[in-house]
């Protein structure tokens, strides 16, 4: 960062620079940091003025100064300031000779091979001494260095320059912009405590995969593929690289611990944690490391997500609401009383499936579907269980299902391998 001397060592520096280009390109040419004046009667001296017309914040470096105090009222850092700097060079001298012209060609070219204003060229300025008043400018120690640019003024926007700023007859003239100059405060922050404790911590770098999930039904029994996920059964998820200093797992939005011994390398069993809804549900192993004095745990890595659909389970009751015929065919409209594990949210669609338990041979076994009727925010944000009314049914004996958000609700089979369960009478 740089002092309160930026601005003037930045334009004595150009000034520096610039001075034997042009007197190079016009014998006797020299430059000069004034005020553009009006050309005085007869031929002006050739020279190049160059004037600092405007400031401006610079908007890549405005939102680097962060707080820079405490809660307290303490110092925690020096305010600085970013700056762009605009300045107009003004070309004087013999216009029968095209000197303007020539010292215009002479520091556009060098401001186009030279943009920046280097350390060296800096300390040169400071040094000199033209510029004594300069010496403890520290331009030359700052972060970053100046670089011109043009400026491309709209002949609109340069007459007013002259018009109603300068208020002077215009004279060949150009605008170069000067960024970034960083000033900065020199006020003392109070310095950070001193480092205690060094850790250093190298671990090779293991990211687990997960590859398959099953459920398992309790402890004992066995671990099946493909088998509906149901409420309280154990998740077991198969993979790589699973184990760590800390295991967890997400799933849905909860954190759950697996036991220690329940972990391995290629699998980890934890039970579904209460609270799921059913539907389908995102896992993620996730991996955290011990670090610090004394050791907490920090983020590591995390697996894939990988997803299962959390199947509800079902028990149901009836009850009668009324009876009609139609074409000789009787037809019951009932109150089904549906009670769901897990419990259902508000916003959840469930959609009741009937199908006709042992059909006769001769006719496909009827089936019915009936949507749940829509609950209203004032109703609570889950329900144990829900009356759906199932309308103009044929009287008989139904096997039951619910979709939840598309999950269903798995059927038992009994003995002889039919599906039988659970049923309802109609």
């Amino acid at each position: 960062m740089s002092n309160f001397l930026a601005i003037a060592t930045v334009t004595a520096g150009l000034r520096h620079t610039l001075g034997p280009v042009v007197a190079t390109a016009v014998p006797g040419a020299s430059v000069t940091t004034m005020r553009p004046d009006a050309p005085a009667n007869g031929t002006p001296d050739p020279r190049v003025n160059l004037y600092l017309f405007q400031i401006a914040p610079n908007t890549a470096w405005r939102n680097a100064d962060q707080p820079t105090r405490g809660g307290d009222g303490r110092l925690v850092q020096r305010p600085q300031v970013a700056l762009d700097l605009h300045y107009l060079l003004t070309f004087y001298g013999d216009e029968g000779q095209l000197e303007p012209q020539r010292l215009l060609g002479s520091v556009v070219r060098t401001l186009h091979a030279s943009p920046v204003l280097t350390r060296q060229m800096i300390r040169a300025t400071i040094t000199d001494p033209t510029f004594s008043f300069l010496a403890a400018s520290d331009l030359a120690d700052a972060l970053e260095l100046v670089r011109f640019t043009p400026i491309a003024l709209p002949l609109e926007e340069l007459s007013k320059l002259w018009s109603v700023f300068l208020q002077t007859p215009y004279t060949l003239s150009v605008a170069y912009q000067g960024t970034v100059v960083l000033i900065e405060s020199e006020d003392t922050p109070q310095p950070a405590p001193p480092v205690q404790t060094r850790n250093v911590y190298v671990a090779p770098f293991r990211q687990p995969v997960i590859e398959r999930l099953r459920s398992q039904a309790g402890p004992g029994q066995p671990i099946v593929d493909d088998a509906p996920i149901l409420a309280g059964h154990t998740l077991i998820i198969a993979g790589r690289r699973l184990s760590a200093e800390i295991t967890l797992v997400n799933i849905d939005v909860t954190e759950v611990v697996p036991a220690t011994d329940a972990v391995s390398d290629t699998q980890i069993s934890v039970p579904l944690p209460a609270g799921l809804r059913a539907g389908l549900q995102g896992v993620q192993v996730v991996h955290q490391v011990l670090m610090g004095t004394p050791p907490l745990p920090h983020a590591g890595v995390e697996s894939n997500v990988a997803a299962f659909v959390l199947h509800p389970t079902l028990a149901a009751s009836v009850a009668h609401v009324s009876t009609r015929i139609v074409d000789g065919v009787t037809l019951s409209t009932d109150d089904v009383t549906v009670t769901f594990t897990p419990p259902v949210g508000r916003t959840q669609r469930v959609v009741l499936l009937l199908n006709e338990f042992t059909p006769p041979a001769d006719r496909p076994a009827r089936a019915h579907s009936f949507p749940a009727p829509p609950r209203q925010p004032a109703d609570p944000a889950q329900a144990a269980s829900l009356v759906i009314r199932a309308t103009d049914v044929v009287p008989g004996a139904y096997l039951v299902r619910v979709q939840v958000d598309g999950a269903e609700s798995p059927l038992a089979v009994n003995a002889a391998g039919q599906l039988a369960a659970p049923q309802i009478t109609i």
